[in-house]
């Protein structure tokens, strides 16, 4: 088992920048892929941003240029930096893990608010 705990949500006026963490406990020393999702309300869940323990990392176009992703192995935490914020990234961002590519474990979201 893998729980992942979430922190650094909170609300941003437009351009400014937030930075969430996800901390990893338990048998994430299987797990390949860390990374973040999102879900706006009445939108569907979409991915945000992947790191590989490769140190491959892919983004969603819509963040490409103003999220990055990064990782630490030795503290199993993944972290992303969020810049030049709009609007259209509110979204409740989830943290999650898998053993390849696709998410097997979920934190429990934190909420970001891009407002003035």
């Amino acid at each position: 088992q893998v729980q992942l705990v979430e922190s650094g949500g909170g609300l941003v006026q437009p351009g400014g920048s937030l930075r969430l963490s996800c901390a990893a406990s338990g048998s994430i020393f299987s797990t390949n892929v860390m990374g973040w999702y999102r879900q706006a309300p009445g939108k569907q869940r979409e991915l945000v941003a992947r790191n590989f323990r490769s140190g491959m990392s892919d983004y969603a176009d819509s963040v490409k240029g103003r999220f990055t992703i990064s990782r630490d192995n030795v503290e199993n935490t993944v972290f992303l930096q969020m810049n030049s914020l709009k609007p259209e990234d509110t979204a409740v961002y989830y943290c999650y893990t898998g053993f390849h590519s696709d998410a097997d474990y979920w934190g429990q979201g934190t909420q970001v608010t891009v407002s003035s």
